[in-house]
């Protein structure tokens, strides 16, 4: 992985927190926790979705960080369920 592909993967993983953080309110992390729960986001859509049979067929960035929101975004509700039990 380049240095570069780097930069743009923690970009979007910050941006899609940030976003979820948003949707979900309550659940902001702070820089570095947003740029985690926006990657772990990305994964669990990127699991999730397809097995769900959703398909957002986005592409480019703008794709990449709305797929990785959604996921941050089911993320951050599960956790506020799991603090609530």
């Amino acid at each position: 992985m380049t240095v570069e592909a780097l930069i743009i993967f923690l970009l979007i993983g910050a941006i899609a927190g940030w976003l979820a953080g948003q949707v979900v309110k309550g659940h902001g992390f702070g820089l570095v926790g947003n740029i985690v729960v926006g990657i772990v986001g990305a994964f669990l859509a990127g699991w999730l979705l397809p097995r769900l049979g959703l398909n957002l067929g986005l592409s480019g960035i703008l794709g990449e960080i709305i797929f990785a929101a959604v996921g941050a975004i089911i993320l951050l509700f599960l956790i506020g369920l799991i603090k609530r039990a």
